[in-house]
């Protein structure tokens, strides 16, 4: 039989990560403009913490900075009708989720490289070349442009509230999950599974579960540590294709509780909750989870932020239906309430 699979692959050509990392930053700039000018995304209070010092390094080099809010297509819509007339030839995304997620959808509409500066490692999105955008009713993640380059520099990261670094931490731990759905699908849809990739994600949740004792405020080897599998984990997505190594069940429940309401709960603790579950309904260990969350400072009780239990019922009820192309443990079909009631509450969710 005549082999024929092609597959396309898009990896970071250069990534600085540690201690003053932004020394790099026009270095890397001149790399990778071809022409045109700099476009610096970024936010109000992340430009007073990092997009300054970041547009200081382009000195020289032709750049436009615009400040952006939250990740929704509205805002897409309006920085590309403010770009208009600008000739664009490198994106530079700094801040946290949002802002570089706004810079690859950018970026990759443009067809210019992007770079990626985050100021907390709070998920792996700053390493992945997908984006999770608000459409109005919920979160997609949809293909955005893959880092070019990353900068992440850790006495910045550092400064951040630990709450971010260790959500970050959290969304990656909770690969393992992802992990048992994918290869489950593949058992039982057929799915497409990548050996390599999965074993990349893997792994990265289990430095970060292994050395959990090592995550702690104030420590910019912390940061290090994190970013490194964060990193890690979006190498996993890049060569799988698509988000699978690193979203299953556990993120379908996080997008649930963001729709219906997730209190003040970030992504990671989101993700958390639902990693939980998720390993509870495959069989697996649940309570070396739950202490590995604890150990990082992650709550994983819905209550602690503001999310009634009748809501992380329906979320994990429904969870399957967002992206009912992804076959989880969750199945096809919603979810009996009383089962997930019990799931829950077995796992001190609720």
């Amino acid at each position: 039989m005549e082999f024929n699979k092609t597959k396309a692959m898009h990896f970071p050509n250069d990534v600085y990560i540690g201690h003053n990392a932004i020394d790099s930053m026009r270095i890397v700039a001149e790399k990778n403009l071809k022409s045109g000018t700099i476009l610096v995304i970024t936010g109000q209070k992340t430009y007073r913490i990092a997009g300054e010092a970041v547009v200081n390094k382009l000195e020289g080099l032709k750049h436009y900075v615009l400040f952006s809010g939250n990740a929704t297509m509205d805002a897409i819509k309006s920085a590309r009708e403010e770009i208009a007339d600008i000739k664009v030839g490198l994106v530079i995304g700094v801040g946290g989720g949002s802002k570089i997620d706004m810079g690859k959808k950018i970026a990759v509409g443009l067809s210019v490289p992007f770079i990626s500066f985050p100021t907390a490692p709070s998920h792996d999105g700053i390493a992945s070349p997908r984006a999770s955008i608000y459409d109005g009713k919920s979160f997609l993640s949809i293909e955005a442009a893959m880092p070019t380059a990353i900068v992440a520099d850790t006495e910045i990261m550092a400064k951040a509230p630990y709450r971010f670094a260790a959500a970050g931490a959290s969304d990656v731990i909770a690969n393992i999950t992802a992990v048992m759905d994918w290869k489950m699908a593949n058992r039982i849809k057929g799915e497409i599974f990548s050996t390599t990739a999965a074993v990349i994600s893997e792994y990265s949740s289990r430095e970060l579960i292994e050395n959990a004792n090592m995550i702690q405020p104030g420590l910019e080897a912390s940061i290090w540590m994190i970013t490194k599998q964060i990193l890690a984990s979006g190498t996993a997505m890049a060569i799988a294709g698509s988000s699978r190594p690193a979203s299953g069940s556990e993120h379908l429940f996080a997008h649930a509780l963001e729709i219906l309401g997730s209190g003040n709960a970030m992504h990671g603790e989101q993700v958390a909750m639902g990693s939980l579950v998720s390993m509870y309904l495959h069989g697996g260990d649940w309570k070396m989870l739950y202490d590995t969350y604890k150990k990082i400072g992650v709550s994983t009780k819905a209550k602690d932020y503001g999310i009634p239990d009748e809501i992380a019922i329906k979320a994990l009820s429904i969870a399957h239906r967002l992206r009912p192309q992804r076959y989880t443990i969750l199945g096809e079909t919603d979810l009996n309430e009383e089962v997930s009631r019990n799931a829950l509450k077995l796992t001190g969710v609720i």
